[in-house]
């Protein structure tokens, strides 16, 4: 049947669906391809394989939400938690050590690394102050999103020290306060696909507005 014959076939079928009620009998006489091939079946029987296979993959593709709204959930409930102890945590090492605690133990980040560009007076000798390149500075500034992706070329798998060599993702979060970009976190991963660029960054990207928000008040008050 040519394609444009076929095309008024069905056109005309659909907008007279009362085809098949005068000509009843002739359901039982139609037979075509199965859908999985091997055999006939009728029209009928064709139609009930057709939505069989549309609920299949409406059950599979409610079930792929649920879970995805469940893992969000879970998800929330840790970012929750750790909003709430960085609300409590009132001095800069507190902060860090709650940071540090969450990342690894509730969001199974095993390796977390922080730097800020300057230290207030008080706070020395610590690794979050060590010195940071310009260039890397100057990277951070511009980062209107989380970066995720490989260490290579950024100068940060150093930061996690003995670990370094095995780092194979990253993800880079700017750390404002105000207008300007005060630090950075990097959380690392040894494997390749942890952070990867075309991940989603939401829930990062709340991560440090928060860490954000928290060492600003921290630091604020050893001055």
């Amino acid at each position: 049947m040519s394609a444009p014959f076929a095309d008024d076939v069905a056109e005309y079928l659909k907008t007279n669906p009362g085809f098949f009620e005068q000509y009843a009998d002739l359901l039982a006489q139609i037979f075509v391809p199965h859908p999985h091939g091997g055999r006939t079946v009728s029209l009928a029987e064709r139609q009930m394989l057709s939505l069989r296979d549309k609920n299949r993959q409406t059950e599979t593709k409610l079930a792929e939400l649920i879970a995805f709204g469940e893992e969000n959930d879970a998800i929330s409930e840790k970012v929750h938690r750790l909003a709430v102890g960085l609300i409590a945590a009132e001095t800069f090492q507190a902060v860090i050590h709650l940071l540090n605690f969450h990342l690894r133990d509730d969001f199974s980040v095993p390796h977390v690394a922080l730097r800020l560009w300057n230290a207030p007076e008080g706070i020395d000798n610590l690794p979050e102050f060590a010195a940071v390149s310009e260039e890397l500075q100057v990277f951070a500034e511009t980062l209107n999103r989380p970066y995720c992706g490989s260490t290579a070329g950024f100068g940060t798998a150093s930061w996690f020290g003995e670990h370094a060599s095995h780092i194979r993702s990253q993800a880079l979060i700017a750390l404002r306060n105000g207008g300007g970009t005060m630090g950075m976190i990097a959380l690392g991963s040894e494997e390749a696909q942890r952070f990867f660029a075309e991940m989603g960054t939401l829930y990062l990207e709340r991560l440090g507005e928060m860490v954000s928000a928290a060492l600003a008040r921290v630091t604020q008050s050893t001055l």
